[in-house]
């Protein structure tokens, strides 16, 4: 089933040069890009997309880390891309990453883990329109 998911490449990833190796796996594996743009996340937008980690005590930093520097902000489409995506991502601890995944390949520690997926349809739905309202 064809299907739209959030992608963020984080700002240690675009600090280190990894959004085109990012976006050459994306289109490498058949999805196709729909919208696609460089910004510094301003810190409401990124209290909204991490609401759900609000009362959690990372919270502050994960806000902190993400509007500290650019990152790109990506809207993918294909088949199944929500849950392909978060398999291409690998687990959210690099150190428990799989090698060939995003993160076991390019992210150094949990919070600096180079990449952002939504995790459900819902989440999706929510992300895309809080980073591309117009889509």
């Amino acid at each position: 089933m064809s299907e739209r998911t959030l992608v963020l490449v984080k700002p240690d990833g675009v600090a280190r040069g990894l959004v085109g190796e990012v976006l050459k796996r994306i289109e490498t594996k058949g999805y196709k890009l729909v919208a696609l743009e460089l910004r510094t996340l301003d810190r409401a937008t990124a209290e909204s997309h991490y609401g759900e980690h609000a009362d959690k005590p990372f919270f502050k930093d994960l806000v902190d880390f993400i509007t500290s520097a650019p990152l790109v902000a990506a809207v993918i489409e294909g088949n199944e891309a929500i849950s392909g995506w978060r398999n291409m991502m690998g687990a959210t601890n690099p150190l428990n990453a799989a090698q060939g995944t995003i993160r076991g390949d390019l992210a150094t520690e949990m919070q600096n883990n180079v990449s952002h997926g939504s995790d459900s349809p819902e989440s999706a739905a929510r992300e895309i329109a809080l980073f591309f309202p117009n889509l």
